[in-house]
């Protein structure tokens, strides 16, 4: 897990070294006159390099939304994400690990439904490092991880639904405010062990597979017309009996069992086909 490391500013750090630099000279200065040199100042050169050269060492630059993983002899110390000049434990590694939010989009995959139709799927997943100490450690490469279980939860959710749903009730892959929240909320549970967060995860991309799209193009349009057809017999048949029960109710025209089969046949004709019909007028009687 991650923690906070030791740090503080690293112009306090140079301000030290500046007046230590400063006592060396005025340490020094005394013996300038004397012939040779003076093993005094050999001392202080020493020393104050040797001393330059460790808190050297621990100076370090944080970039805004980044953070430096910071290791002591391979033992994990700490981790420090203020922005700006930072001075740590001396002789320590530090690594950079960045904490802007990203966005992933996987290739168009070619993955089976839970029909065993071929289809292609592709999404985006919007991600961001919120551990940098398990981003680090607990995964060899956490953007590569990432980008390999978007994949796998991508080819897993899409052999969970259908690519449409024939019955009512049933989810599918075009339903996208369903597929959405599960894919997160699967990404999210995949990538945490990363120090990972999934902010947001949507399909791309969905088709059916070449080779069956023409084949699926026929069935969704027939499924269109058969739908269609349904809707305007249900509309005809209400229209008819409506028409039947105001001849009936307003005493317009009695007609027996025969003639009315034959008026329902005629109604229901004109307002079912598809193509405009020609009247006909009856100039005799009604029977003949």
């Amino acid at each position: 897990m991650e923690r906070r490391a030791f740090r503080i500013s690293g112009f306090i750090p140079i301000g030290v070294l500046l007046l230590l630099a400063a006592a060396g000279i005025a340490s020094v200065l005394p013996v300038l006159d004397e012939a040779g040199v003076h093993p005094r100042i050999g001392v202080v050169s020493v020393g104050y390099a040797v001393l330059a050269m460790l808190a050297a060492t621990g100076f370090t630059v944080v970039n805004p939304n980044e953070a430096q993983v910071v290791q002591f002899f391979g033992r994990y110390v700490g981790s420090i994400r203020d922005s700006g000049l930072h001075w740590t434990w001396p002789l320590t590694a530090r690594s950079r690990v960045t904490l802007r939010v990203r966005n992933f989009e996987t290739a168009r995959l070619k993955v089976s439904d839970a029909d065993g139709n071929p289809v292609e799927i592709a999404a985006v997943v919007v991600w961001q490092v919120v551990d940098s100490a398990k981003a680090e450690f607990a995964v060899d490469d956490h953007v590569e991880y990432v980008a390999v279980q978007s994949e796998a939860a991508v080819r897993h959710l899409a052999t969970s639904y259908p690519y449409e749903a024939h019955d009512s009730g049933r989810a599918s892959l075009r339903d996208s405010a369903v597929v959405s929240e599960e894919l997160t909320s699967e990404l999210r549970e995949r990538v945490q062990l990363a120090g990972v967060e999934v902010l947001e995860s949507r399909t791309t991309h969905l088709a059916y597979a070449p080779e069956i799209a023409q084949a699926m193009l026929a069935r969704q349009q027939a499924s269109a017309i058969v739908g269609a057809r349904f809707k305007i017999v249900e509309g005809a048949v209400g229209m008819v009996s409506n028409a039947l029960e105001r001849l009936r109710d307003e005493h317009v025209v009695e007609l027996d069992e025969e003639r009315k089969a034959q008026m329902v046949a005629n109604l229901l004709v004109v307002l079912c086909g598809d193509r405009a019909v020609q009247p006909v007028v009856n100039a005799g009687s009604l029977y003949s």
